[in-house]
């Protein structure tokens, strides 16, 4: 199990710090997309991830919005999704409705935009290096969906040496309330630290109070 919050959030440094808000894209949220890649408990999150992209903001929180976008022949999607794109319709196409961010979160002038094609933002990308240069030393993730792109992204932190590596966990969701909690358990158990919103937001208040104890 992590250590309590308090404990290993003492040591973040938000200039270290990085949020990572991973397919909050329209393909994987509106039923009205008829996408193969909806997440059903997506929607319910869209709030909570655009409060904590504020909260990020607020406190100097770099944050980098990473995305799936893929040619329109599938030619980049992993194997198995490639028949989606026979007829050149397939999800999270490159310039497509479906690939734009959903309606109430918006990148700022400054933020990074992080395209991936696989579930890890990690894998074939430019993150790891992107991270490092720029000093980041901890990471929080929000997003979808909890037992692919959240998980392996949170898996490959943890082995690339991230401090600390934490999943907001009301601003996260996945197709089902028991995979998504079945994911947070096996996260918990490798080191990550799993906050609510409310707790990764308050804390600054907290870890002063418990200072000045």
């Amino acid at each position: 199990m992590p250590p309590p919050l308090s404990a290993s959030a003492a040591a973040v440094r938000w200039n270290e710090t990085a949020m990572l808000v991973i397919d909050m894209q329209k393909d994987f949220i509106l039923p009205e997309m008829e996408s193969p890649v909806l997440v059903a408990g997506a929607k319910e999150i869209v709030a909570s991830v655009a409060t904590a992209v504020a909260c990020a903001r607020g406190r100097g929180v770099s944050v980098i919005w990473v995305v799936r976008e893929h040619d329109p022949l599938g030619r980049d999607v992993e194997l198995f999704r490639r028949c989606w794109y026979a007829d050149g319709k397939g999800p999270t196409m490159k310039g497509s409705k479906g690939a734009e961010l959903i309606d109430g979160l918006m990148m700022k002038e400054g933020e990074y935009k992080l395209v991936k094609t696989r579930f890890s933002a990690f894998f074939a990308t430019h993150l790891d290096s992107l991270l490092k240069s720029s000093g980041i030393k901890n990471l929080v993730i929000v997003g979808v969906q909890t037992p692919n792109c959240i998980r392996q992204t949170v898996f490959d932190a943890v082995a690339l040496d991230y401090q600390n590596v934490t999943v907001i966990v009301d601003a996260t969701a996945a197709a089902t309330p028991e995979v998504h909690s079945s994911n947070i358990r096996d996260m918990q158990n490798i080191g990550v630290a799993t906050v609510t919103l409310q707790e990764w937001c308050c804390l600054d208040a907290s870890l002063e109070k418990a200072e000045k104890k």
